[in-house]
């Protein structure tokens, strides 16, 4: 049984943080993960606020949600009108929800200078609103809203607004930091007071981060009585944002153990956060607590040295309670010990002796000091601990390459690559032109090796970066440029680095192609096949194809 009931208002709330726009498709597929998930109540939105919000109300009941209890939220009655003639209350009851959120005002400043009424009208547009909504079959939990700035400015009146959502029949009083400016101390200290004030009565909190404060605020709020937490999934909302769930659930379930969630719901809880991400089409936080990407990444080799002897020593949870995992980085920050799990990780098929590691640890470091960064990049740096292996050979070489970028009058620009390559005793001059000269550059390679190497054909860039690392250099600037590629089943990634673009790309991108042949055998040795069709020699140069007359990986 839990101790504390969810609410999630992602939804709502969420929906209005900056660069978030759910489709009514999008808010469907979100209340069933959350349901899944094991949320107790799901705000859908505001149906009095916009058509698609009507819309998800009238295909919710066809979500078949087993756990989890859809909410319509809105607003009290407008100042000086009846309930039955309020169009929000009616769109509320056309929703036909069995739970309703409706908020009111509970600072003084808002109800005179904003609503522009009185105080007395103020506390019957909530009495009103709450009747009406209970005489129709609903239950009501209510929102005081901004009631931390209305308790510091006039505590009686904020006090009388709740005695007023309580005596119409509210079932749960949430109290609303809804500037998001409020410290834990003085929130904790007015729900104690507001406790006291109305003992067993149910309590909620609804925090917002303005203060970055919204997960403490929420947490101190619990512990000083509160039972019922607002919050959204990543922290999404308008300004600064809402208390993040993805930090509050773990929080009360694995630090106050208050239960919350089953074990295995718990444990999908990554997966979830990144979902939601990816259907509001936001980048996952990789920084964020529990769920992100970085929350239990180490790269220091004095921390990794410590986790890999007691995970405690650096980790404040097991990161598979949450679905998370455990990663080691490699850079130039790094021990030994960050090569040997690193090695161990992702060459479980070879051997890497101390001394090896040592070796490839100082190739790191002189690597990074130049603009390689390996911790994006692990397939680079794969390749760096195969090409360690003794008697490791490339499946191929490419000794030469000259890039031309040209520009007439009348004409388009037009990128042209030119390389000499070694494929065992073999030298094959190709070139190839492209849509710009890196694509140019890729197709030649490609030209030169895939008679060789077929399968790598199926290998295709998927992302490509760059990053300028001294803009003091302006033009002249050390660059990475970071390759993304996949073979349908599995992506890696890689990188270079030069003042010279073109040069930064040309090794992230031979690294991306040599990977998946040095994988091929597990002793790091590639297998060399015989070319299906004669291979250009040295001495005949084949005149470029025109771009986009072979399949090959698009570059820029």
């Amino acid at each position: 049984m839990s101790q504390v009931e969810i609410l999630d208002t992602t939804l709502r709330d969420g929906a209005q943080g900056e660069g978030i726009s759910f489709s009514l498709e999008d808010k469907l597929r979100i209340a069933r993960r959350l349901d899944d998930l094991g949320i107790h109540y799901i705000e859908g939105g505001w149906p009095g606020s916009n058509p698609k919000d009507a819309r998800f109300f009238e295909r919710a009941g066809s979500l078949a949600l087993r756990q989890a209890t859809i909410v319509a939220f809105g607003s009290t009655r407008r100042a000086d009108v009846s309930p039955a003639e309020d169009a929000n209350l009616a769109a509320l009851l056309a929703a036909g929800t069995p739970v309703v959120t409706l908020f009111g005002k509970s600072w003084q400043l808002h109800v005179e200078r904003v609503l522009g009424t009185t105080l007395g009208e103020n506390l019957r547009m909530i009495a009103d609103s709450i009747r009406y909504l209970r005489a129709a079959g609903r239950r009501v939990i209510y929102d005081a809203e901004h009631f931390f700035d209305g308790f510091a400015a006039n505590p009686d009146y904020a006090f009388e607004t709740l005695r007023a959502a309580l005596a119409a029949g509210a079932e749960c009083l949430v109290l609303c930091d809804t500037n998001g400016g409020t410290l834990p101390s003085r929130l904790a200290a007015a729900v104690s007071r507001v406790r006291a004030a109305f003992p067993g009565v149910p309590l909620g909190i609804h925090a917002h981060n303005d203060g970055g404060l919204a997960v403490a605020n929420t947490l101190a709020a619990v512990e000083a009585g509160v039972t019922h937490v607002q919050g959204t999934f990543n922290g999404y909302g308008e300004r600064c944002g809402n208390a993040d769930l993805c930090a509050v659930i773990p929080n009360l379930q694995l630090k106050m153990g208050l239960p919350v969630l089953a074990p295995e719901q718990l444990a999908a809880l990554t997966e979830a956060a990144h979902f939601v991400s990816e259907v509001a089409n936001l980048r996952p936080n990789p920084h964020a607590p529990y769920v992100g990407r970085s929350a239990f990444a180490h790269k220091g080799g004095v921390h990794v040295s410590a986790v890999l002897k007691a995970a405690e020593s650096y980790q404040h949870i097991d990161p598979a309670l949450v679905g998370n995992e455990r990663r080691v980085l490699v850079s130039e920050l790094s021990g030994k010990g960050n090569i040997l799990h690193k090695a161990a990780e992702l060459c479980p098929d070879l051997d890497t002796p101390t001394e090896q590691a040592r070796e490839v640890l100082r190739e790191v470091k002189e690597l990074e000091a130049r603009g390689y960064q390996f911790e994006g990049a692990e397939g680079s740096f794969e390749l760096l601990l195969r090409r360690s292996q003794p008697g490791y050979q490339p499946p191929f070489e490419l000794l030469d390459f000259l890039v031309l970028v040209e520009k007439r009058r009348g004409t388009g620009i037009i990128a042209e690559a030119t390389v000499k390559a070694r494929v065992g005793d073999e030298i094959i001059h190709t070139a190839a032109v492209g849509n710009g000269p890196v694509n140019a550059l890729d197709r030649a390679i490609r030209k030169a090796i895939l008679p060789f190497y077929p399968e790598l054909d199926r290998v295709q860039l998927v992302d490509y970066k760059v990053r300028i690392l001294d803009e003091e250099a302006a033009t002249a600037a050390q660059t990475r440029v970071l390759i993304e590629a996949s073979d349908g089943e599995h992506n890696w990634n890689t990188v270079g680095s030069s003042t010279n673009i073109i040069e930064a790309s040309f090794h992230a991108l031979v690294d991306s192609l040599e990977l998946p042949l040095a994988r091929a055998n597990g002793n790091g040795r590639a297998r060399l096949r015989a070319p299906t069709d004669p291979v250009p020699r040295a001495q005949s140069l084949p005149e470029p194809e025109r771009a986009g007359s072979e399949p090959g990986a698009r570059q820029p």
